[in-house]
């Protein structure tokens, strides 16, 4: 079964290679009127300082749109992207889906140990559980 998006869907990317190897696993299942909307959100610290001025992050963001839009540019009709604020990254990715009507959201979960999930608050399982919208996970593409 191959499965295509031909609405609006939103990726939320972490960095770089994220962007790059989701946009990847995304493109085939792309159509001429699909229409991606590429976030990156810049998790902002509750009272606290934060890792890296505005700029930097911002200046990163950019970075990881431009790895992105690499392989979904000759696939679809409109690629965009935002930079997303807020204190908690899942409630702010389904803020923006729900103010951009997306039909849903679609990422590749990253790799790692369950000691690092532990840590991040494991974003994906928080994607799939507390979703607002439709999920989409695809399936890992291991270089």
């Amino acid at each position: 079964m191959l499965l295509t998006f031909d609405g609006t869907v939103l990726v939320p990317v972490a960095d770089p290679e994220d962007g790059e190897r989701t946009a990847a696993a995304l493109a085939p299942h792309l159509s001429p009127s699909s229409r991606v909307i590429v976030v990156n959100v810049i998790e902002k610290a509750e009272g606290a300082p934060d890792k890296a001025s505005v700029e930097q992050r911002e200046e990163y963001a950019r970075t990881v749109f431009e790895r992105a839009r690499g392989p979904l540019e000759e696939r679809v009709g409109a690629v965009e992207t935002a930079i997303l604020f807020g204190t908690d990254v899942v409630e702010t990715i389904f803020e923006a889906a729900t103010e951009r009507d997306v039909d849903a959201v679609v990422f590749e979960p990253r790799g790692g140990s369950r000691f690092v999930e532990l840590l991040t608050g494991d974003v994906a399982r928080r994607l799939v559980t507390e979703a607002s919208v439709p999920v989409v996970a695809l399936p890992r593409t291991d270089d």
